[in-house]
């Protein structure tokens, strides 16, 4: 099967320049102008702009958490990326503490082999470090091209690990090329101001927020950078919220250290205060919570500077029958919101058309660097030749509203419900072959691919 997109705007992370792209299989063959090949399928792609597919680093599809289960499947979760012009995911496989790392791998392989519409790999998140554990690490890096390995400063007693515990596993996956991702929020302090707040019949959404004040997360990645600089491991804090945790990275970089950053969409434009919505602050219920407009100038402001390389999701929805278990108590809420849908266009709205990124800029941080710092570069993340052909053609004045009743997402409500939105994903191709063209699914599920990834570096 062969495919010709005619007459777009490529933009790339470095580049912005008019010309046809010419498929074969699965992959890129060539790019110029006016190209004169004979096709199979011709796309005219005239005033609309062509990105890469878009790669979210941090979703959490099926995932047990809290008693239940995250609502989108790997069916569901990457048909919807599909839809908002994201064509890989990498999800986080969660480590049973007492069981072994490969055990959870089969746990969750057994939940996404054959079901995916998009592509997709995973992180493997440590939660119980000892020797048996620290044997596994250089057969999953090797031989399962799973090379990023996260952890929690939090959650104690399901999923934190303690500071010794942290340092000798990022021992071990430098020594195997592999990287460190952290869930940087101080654990004690946030259950000592969880129970603080309960033993005062404090039981809203808004003490969630009040019970993760900013220093719980900047002291901890201040912390996490310290042991990442004494390691010399390749580090990565994922959904960075605010200020003081951005710039205990930059107090980093004076030591010459590099330590990759995430946010995440709803963290550049939501904020606290809808938290006091009563219950309905369920919705945006998540961990590290919302901040304040103060902290969506710094993230911003990180984007343009460098200092934050990836905008994700940490998409990780729940029903709003999942959501009222904390109905009488917010530290039953379970924690997460829908957004894989929604992150490419919201970015490139709020980004892009306001004048806060460039386009180059929006490319960058919504799938080259992803695709860079784990290892798929340049199979994934770019339009070159020779990478999959992995594509999105995006109508750029196009303009449409959020919402519950027509997003593809499982989940019975939107955290972005009314939003006015300019910019709409018309076309994605995936390895070759149309998956989405204007809202209707062209692919069956199980085209999906799991993605071996190759070792990191840190840098860039």
């Amino acid at each position: 099967m062969s495919i010709l997109i005619k007459n777009g705007r490529i933009i790339t992370a470095s580049d912005d320049y008019k010309a046809d792209i010419y498929i074969e299989g699965k992959r890129i063959v060539s790019i110029g102008e006016k190209l004169k090949v004979n096709a199979d399928q011709i796309i005219n792609a005239r005033g609309k702009l062509i990105f890469p597919g878009g790669i979210d680093p941090h979703v959490h599809l099926d995932m047990p958490f809290m008693g239940t289960s995250s609502s989108d499947d790997y069916s569901t979760g990457t048909r919807a990326a599909l839809h908002g012009g994201t064509t890989m995911v990498i999800d986080f496989v969660l480590q049973t503490q007492g069981k072994s790392l490969h055990h959870a791998l089969g746990q969750w392989q057994k939940r996404s082999n054959g079901k995916a519409f998009g592509d997709y790999s995973f992180h493997m998140a440590v939660t119980d470090f000892n020797d048996n554990t620290r044997k596994e690490i250089k057969d999953l890096i090797n031989k399962e091209g799973i090379t990023s390995f996260k952890t929690f400063m939090a959650y104690k007693g399901a999923l934190m690990i303690d500071d010794g515990q942290m340092v000798q596993l990022m021992k071990e996956v430098k020594d195997q090329g592999g990287m460190v991702t952290v869930h940087a929020t101080n654990g004690d302090m946030i259950d000592t101001l969880i129970a603080k707040h309960k033993s005062e019949g404090k039981l809203s959404p808004w003490y969630h927020y009040l019970s993760q004040p900013e220093v719980t997360e900047s002291e901890a990645s201040g912390r996490f950078c310290d042991m990442a600089n004494y390691t010399d491991v390749p580090a990565y804090i994922v959904h960075l919220t605010c200020e003081g945790a951005l710039n205990a990275v930059r107090q980093s970089t004076k030591r010459n250290q590099k330590v990759f950053v995430e946010t995440c969409i709803q963290y550049l434009i939501l904020d606290a205060s809808l938290y006091k919505k009563g219950f309905n602050g369920a919705k945006w219920v998540m961990s590290p919570p919302l901040r304040e407009p103060k902290d969506q100038d710094a993230l911003w402001a990180g984007i343009n500077q460098g200092m934050i390389q990836v905008v994700g999701t940490d998409h990780c929805p729940f029903k709003w029958k999942q959501k009222l278990m904390g109905k009488n108590d917010f530290s039953k809420i379970p924690n997460g919101h829908p957004a894989i849908e929604h992150r490419m266009e919201l970015l490139f709205s709020e980004g892009v058309r306001t004048g806060k990124i460039s386009l180059n800029k929006f490319v960058e941080v919504s799938s080259t660097n992803a695709a860079k710092i784990f290892g798929m570069y340049p199979k994934k993340g770019c339009i070159a030749i020779g990478s999959d052909a992995d594509l999105i053609i995006f109508d750029p004045k196009e303009k449409h509203k959020i919402s519950a009743k027509t997003h593809h997402m499982n989940v019975d409500y939107s955290a972005y419900e009314g939003w006015k939105v300019t910019g709409k994903v018309k076309t994605v191709l995936l390895r070759g072959k149309v998956a989405i063209d204007d809202g209707s699914v062209k692919i069956k599920k199980g085209y999906g691919q799991f993605v071996k990834r190759n070792k990191v570096s840190k840098t860039i």
